[in-house]
């Protein structure tokens, strides 16, 4: 894959710019990028990602729409990290198209167990902190494919980095309503290392990434069984993975399955998620939620006579 520092040199094929009135055309993998690409963008820029709203990244399968969409582009963005399985062969099949990985310098956490051991866990935009280096890169990139708009894109970046912080601070406000001894976010898929880093959460999951088998008998009795030994009142499942394995680890512990988290992509305009801060704050709204009601479920339980 190529960063910022291995562009392609852009062919041109007949010579037809791929312009959209003057605007830059960016085409991301996932909504995620495209959501912080189009902030970035502003007027100037026009975005779309290949994999629509609320659709599973890991596996997806591109088609050959997508092929010709990506051609038509004047910067494609990924993740990187091993998110995408399907991009190196997809990108192979594009001709003079510019790729930046949008994840460069971020510094990767581990995936610990399974097949992917040792490879880097994806979901570092999870992290409102990693979210900033996110965000430079795209800037970076976009003023390198469009120099003549270079200082909008870094004022229209500045400009949504300072928000990026504010929601960041205000979700350490209501974390901090959770007791630490409790803070322990059982998921479906190991998403949340780097929220949980954040945070000061201990992350639990079932498997460590949706590229993974998921839901095995082995990994719902391990849960389970670190569930019940650390009390964890609460678990939460993920919207591009069915939900049965967690309410099974729910069921058998006793912990209250308490909705669903957003990771792998936003919701359509009109749904929970449209945007990524609209996406970290109903996150923690959930997460918060879930973990106070526990509480009060548990208090209620101890009063009665």
């Amino acid at each position: 894959m190529m960063a910022l520092s291995g562009w392609l040199v852009a062919c041109g094929g007949d010579g037809s710019s791929r312009r959209d009135e003057g605007r830059l055309v960016v085409v991301t993998t996932f909504t995620m990028i495209a959501d912080m690409a189009r902030e970035v963008g502003g007027d100037v820029a026009v975005v779309e990602s290949l994999i629509k709203p609320g659709a599973e990244i890991h596996g997806y399968e591109p088609t050959p729409k997508d092929v010709v969409r990506a051609q038509r582009a004047d910067l494609i963005l990924s993740n990187g990290m091993n998110l995408e399985a399907w991009f190196a062969p997809f990108f192979a099949r594009l001709k003079g198209v510019p790729h930046v990985v949008v994840s460069e310098g971020v510094e990767p956490i581990s995936i610990d167990g399974g097949p992917y051991q040792g490879k880097p866990n994806p979901h570092a935009w999870m992290s409102p902190t990693l979210a900033l280096r996110y965000v430079d890169n795209i800037c970076a990139a976009m003023s390198k494919a469009d120099p003549a708009h270079a200082a909008i894109y870094r004022a229209n970046a500045d400009a949504y980095q300072k928000k990026i912080r504010a929601v960041d601070e205000r979700l350490k406000s209501s974390i901090a309503r959770i007791p630490a001894e409790r803070r322990c976010l059982v998921t479906s898929e190991g998403a949340f290392v780097y929220f949980c880093r954040d945070y000061g959460m201990k992350p639990l999951f079932l498997w460590p990434t949706n590229a993974d088998s998921q839901g095995t008998p082995q990994q719902v009795q391990a849960v389970i069984d670190a569930v019940r030994q650390r009390r964890v009142p609460v678990v939460f499942s993920e919207s591009t993975v069915s939900d049965k394995p967690i309410r099974e680890v729910a069921r058998e512990t006793g912990a209250r399955y308490a909705g669903v988290l957003f990771v792998d992509s936003l919701s359509a305009a009109d749904g929970p998620v449209p945007s990524y801060l609209k996406l970290l704050e109903h996150n923690v709204e959930t997460i918060v939620a879930g973990f106070l009601a526990a509480e009060i479920s548990a208090r209620e339980i101890e009063t009665k006579p």
